[in-house]
């Protein structure tokens, strides 16, 4: 069974305090939801090591932007610290995208992922949970096509400078933040 993600992140519990926010956004850049969640007080902060770096993507005033674009295979986290600069873009390649009235925007996860460094590094993620998905019959060969396909079609994109949507994360991240009063 695929994950289903919720932009809300309403069950993640190392979040103690937060706001949270959600706009449909329609314009010749992107369609679709964008969320922010911004962690006022977290259990524990939380670390990842790429490359044998660590990197910390959630701790007490950092936010999550998250993008979930009509009709597309995939959704992106961008990850701000608490200085507003951007520590990661986090690009789920997912069957679909969508939005249920109690959560929010949500997305089916297929397990390939991307992560994009502000210093323009690209890291492949989740190869063997793909693989062990088709295995175990969690996804078809179709999901398992899909996958591939729109990870290497926005992995090019990346590599290109193309791929508009990182850029897009900051004008999104100022207008949500500004316009918007977060709930709790």
């Amino acid at each position: 069974m695929l994950k289903r993600k919720y932009g809300s992140r309403y069950d993640w519990k190392r979040i103690v305090e937060k706001g949270y926010a959600e706009k449909y956004i329609s314009t010749p850049q992107f369609t679709g939801y964008v969320t922010l969640l911004e962690m006022n007080n977290v259990a524990a902060p939380l670390y990842m090591t790429y490359k044998g770096r660590e990197v910390c993507i959630a701790d007490k005033g950092y936010s999550w932007l998250q993008h979930f674009p009509d009709g597309k295979h995939f959704s992106m986290t961008t990850v701000f610290d608490s200085t507003r600069q951007v520590v990661q873009w986090y690009i789920d390649i997912c069957r679909e995208n969508g939005y249920c009235l109690t959560n929010g925007p949500w997305m089916d996860d297929l397990f390939l992922d991307l992560i994009v460094l502000p210093n323009g590094e690209i890291i492949e993620k989740d190869i063997d949970e793909l693989e062990e998905a088709l295995n175990s019959e969690v996804i078809s060969e179709a999901g398992f096509a899909l996958a591939w396909t729109e990870f290497d079609r926005i992995k090019k994109l990346v590599a290109e400078n193309s791929f508009n949507l990182l850029e897009l994360s900051k004008v999104h991240f100022d207008d949500i933040s500004t316009s918007n009063a977060l709930e709790g």
